[in-house]
């Protein structure tokens, strides 16, 4: 049986699991990728390894290892100084990058982009309900992520960063003209002191309607990290066949 909202775009299987790279160092990060050899071509690196060393130094190792780089640092300051730091990422050979704030900065990202794919965080998947209230947004959560999503489509970014949760959504509502990348995947029972609330397995990512996944520490924290990668990719392998 056909899954309404399992991706129709032409992405290569193996490159639709992004290994998030949350380790505090480079050198860290680099013994990881070597680890983990060609079980994982897509690779994210955050905020955690920009500060801890060489960053673009390190993208430029991975794109030489042939891999895809995914820049989640999420810009957000006024429109044109995040426009020029589009721009300037652009150059490095980059394949995703997401950025944050209303629709003056997302407009400035886009105008910047070349080839570089623009991703707009709609709401993180470590917030829930409660958290929303916090930060003073008076409605749902999937009010907030169509909302956002909508406005990043309509201003020209190429994708949304959402939890599998609200994936269907955004497919029912948007079809599938944005790439819908999914963080907080557990492909195992969620630990006691993990911070990420709206999860899905990996199965469930897939046929909610994301393009690709994003998991960080069931890889990182396993004691075979390269056969629980190659785990995942079957996983994937199994939604589209």
């Amino acid at each position: 049986m056909t899954v309404p909202f399992i991706s129709t775009k032409s992405i290569p299987v193996r490159e639709r699991l992004i290994m998030a790279l949350d380790v505090s160092s480079i050198r860290e990060a680099q013994a990881l990728v070597e680890e983990l050899g060609d079980s994982v071509l897509f690779y994210k690196v955050g905020m955690e390894l920009f500060m801890s060393g060489d960053y673009f130094g390190f993208i430029e190792w991975l794109k030489h290892c042939n891999k895809k780089v995914f820049v989640d640092l999420k810009f957000f300051d006024v429109p044109a100084t995040v426009g020029r730091a589009i721009k300037a990422l652009s150059s490095k050979g980059v394949d995703f990058a997401t950025i944050h704030g209303n629709d003056a900065i997302m407009g400035a990202a886009v105008k910047e982009k070349g080839d570089l794919n623009v991703l707009a965080v709609t709401a993180l998947t470590s917030l829930d309900r409660g958290d929303l209230d916090d930060l003073g947004f008076k409605c749902e959560v999937r009010d907030l992520v169509l909302s956002r999503a909508k406005r990043a489509l309509q201003i020209g970014c190429d994708g949304v960063v959402s939890s599998g949760l609200e994936a269907p959504m955004l497919r029912a509502e948007l079809d599938h003209r944005l790439l819908i990348i999914t963080p907080g995947i557990r492909p195992v029972d969620n630990r006691e002191d993990d911070d990420q609330k709206r999860i899905v397995s990996v199965e469930r990512a897939f046929q909610n309607g994301a393009d690709y996944i994003v998991v960080g520490r069931p890889i990182r924290d396993a004691n075979n990290r390269r056969e629980i990668a190659e785990k995942i990719q079957q996983q994937i392998l199994s939604q589209f066949q």
